[in-house]
């Protein structure tokens, strides 16, 4: 038991910096060059509100990076079955927590960013279905905020692969707790009746 322990707590530990960096990248989405005006105006992009990096990939991944690094040895064999069914949980809400991150930075991906173009404000690429993805050269149709493209597309992109990671890792706990909290009762029922 104390190895898959060991496994899920290296796995936090592994979900504490990705978790951090999901924060991060949310953060400065809000901010485009690190300018305050654009969030001050409300013309920041509609799925930016949605804090997927922030809420799914940073906050709620907190649930399973705390678990799974604070999980602790116990005498009793149902106790540790216990202790890996709520690491279970704690993997159930880091898939949703990374999913959240995934869906939400692919839908803002796919609608572009909103900026100030010859046509007033508006959301240049939202009608392309991510097209506009493969020809930068039209990135400069947004005049305002300078370089709001490849901003957009440079965090929008690490959310992606940082939730991918996430779910990844949580998906390895789910799979063992499970195998731990179902077969770890079996296991030392057999010793048991060996011993007997």
């Amino acid at each position: 038991m104390c190895c898959s322990v060991g496994f899920a707590r290296s796995l936090g530990l592994a979900l504490l910096p990705l978790a951090l960096c999901c924060i991060l990248a949310n953060l400065l989405l809000l901010f485009p060059m690190g300018e305050i005006t654009y969030i001050q105006q409300d013309r920041l992009a509609k799925y930016i509100w949605y804090f997927g990096g922030l809420g799914g990939g940073g906050l709620l991944m907190l649930v399973p990076v705390v678990v799974f690094i604070t999980l602790g040895k116990c005498s009793c064999c149902w106790n540790e079955s216990l202790m890996m069914c709520g690491s279970v949980l704690a993997a159930v809400v880091g898939l949703v927590g990374s999913g959240y991150c995934f869906v939400i930075s692919g839908l803002a991906l796919l609608q572009g960013p909103q900026c100030f173009t010859a046509q007033g404000w508006t959301y240049r690429f939202a009608n392309q279905g991510g097209r506009y993805l493969l020809e930068p050269e039209s990135w400069s149709a947004c005049l305002q905020p300078v370089h709001i493209v490849e901003w957009n597309v440079t965090l929008l992109c690490v959310l992606l692969g940082l939730a991918v990671l996430e779910f990844i890792i949580c998906l390895l706990q789910l799979g063992n707790g499970l195998v731990n909290a179902v077969c770890r009762p079996c296991c030392y029922k057999q010793e048991y009746s060996l011993n007997a």
